[in-house]
Parts: C-alpha cells; sequence; structure tokens
C-alpha cells in the first residue's frame, strides 16, 4: 500500500516538474536577452513586463519537484 501511495506521490511531484519548467521557459527563458540592468523586460506587445527574478523563482520550484519526485520514486521501489 505505501508503495503504491509513493508512486502517486512521485508521478504527481513529477508532473507538477513539468509545469514549473514550463512557466519557466514562458517567464525567464523566452526573455532572458531583453532584461535590463534592473532586471525587467516590457513586451510591447503583450502590455508585460517580466521579471529576471522569475527564473530563479520557477527554477527552484522545478528543482524541488524533481528532487521529491526522484525520494519518493526511490522510496516506492526500495
Amino acid at each position: 500500500m505505501a508503495r503504491a501511495a509513493f508512486a502517486v506521490l512521485s508521478f504527481l511531484f513529477a508532473a507538477s516538474a513539468v509545469l514549473f519548467a514550463l512557466a519557466w521557459y514562458d517567464r525567464y527563458w523566452l526573455w532572458r536577452d531583453c532584461f535590463n540592468e534592473l532586471g525587467r523586460c516590457y513586451d510591447p506587445i503583450g502590455g508585460e513586463v517580466y521579471l529576471e527574478q522569475a527564473g530563479l523563482v520557477w527554477g527552484m520550484f522545478t528543482a524541488l519537484c524533481l528532487l521529491l519526485s526522484g525520494y519518493f520514486a526511490w522510496r516506492a521501489r526500495r
């Protein structure tokens, strides 16, 4: 029973990591050459301001979910 719970948790954290990686790509990677010295990028077409700090935040969420997914996968196989 616990193995199944760990496997489900591993899958959920892996899916969360994919979603956070997509957010990192959309909010940081596409705009990495546009940031000014204040760490901001203005998109005149969409009217949005992108922040350089978003890369760190979304990247940390992605890494944390990947680590937890790996841990729970390891526990499920143990």
